[in-house]
């Protein structure tokens, strides 16, 4: 029997949230969408999530206005790019994967972020080191980390994943 998406706890906004992130998949599919993934055979290949799955989880993403799902002029397919509502997700992407770096990642973090403007570090509060400022996602560039395994990629989504790149900016 499957569990039902809903929470009885529908008065609290945490309950509500996870509603709309708590499935699996859902938050990799948010981070990958930060990471520049915005085809769905992109986000299938990179995530190896089933296409039912995946057809599922955007269109919750996108139904509650967390993804949009854009047509791409000229090519006959469509991407999907955060929304406003989905870019003010970064600080808790960001604290969440920092925490895991804490706590996981044995050999240190496979992925830093650096504020683009002058290279220092954001933390898991998503403040730069240097200046100390909130930083936008737009701003910040994802670099290899102490903990990156190189692993053999099997695509070319993870080939580029594993490049320092800006956020939000789409991978090629």
């Amino acid at each position: 029997m499957a569990l039902p998406k809903e929470y009885a706890e529908a008065g609290c906004s945490l309950a509500r949230s996870l509603e709309v992130l708590g499935e699996r998949w859902t938050l990799l599919i948010v981070r990958d969408a930060f990471y520049g993934v915005r085809r769905f055979g992109d986000f299938a290949e990179h995530l190896r999530i089933p296409r039912a799955v995946l057809t599922d989880r955007l269109r919750g993403l996108v139904d509650q206005g967390v993804l949009a799902k854009v047509a791409v002029p000229g090519s006959g397919y469509a991407e999907y790019e955060l929304t406003r509502k989905g870019r003010q997700l970064w600080p808790i992407v960001n604290g969440l994967i920092r925490w895991g770096d804490e706590h996981y990642a044995a050999g240190g973090a496979p992925r830093l972020f650096e504020h683009a403007a002058d290279r220092g570090r954001i933390g898991a509060d998503s403040r730069c080191s240097r200046g100390g400022e909130l930083v936008e996602a737009g701003s910040v560039e994802a670099v290899p980390g102490p903990g990156l395994v190189p692993e053999e990629a099997e695509d070319e989504m993870s080939v580029a994943l594993l490049q320092p790149h800006r956020l939000l900016e789409p991978l090629r």
